[in-house]
């Protein structure tokens, strides 16, 4: 085998090799992208049901610290 052969077939093992190290690398960031899209909606998601328990939270605490219902309260104690 000749040299100019032997420098051929070793770039082109080398050009093989990278060219999968390339294709791997792609597969994983389009699934780290579907991943972060996923995780994009559930954090919307969660922001929306903690904004609506917050405001659920203040009715009740004003409904608690409210007078009329603490009268209330004491009187069905009676």
């Amino acid at each position: 085998m000749s040299g100019t052969t032997m420098v051929v077939v070793i770039v082109c093992v080398v050009f093989g090799v990278m060219y999968e190290i390339y294709k791997k690398h792609i597969d994983f960031k389009t699934k780290t992208l579907k991943h972060s899209k996923l995780s994009d909606q559930e954090s919307s998601q969660l922001k929306q049901q903690v904004e609506k328990l917050t405001e659920r939270v203040q009715v009740l605490e004003k409904i608690v610290t409210d007078e009329g219902y603490q009268v209330q309260k004491d009187i069905n104690n009676l």
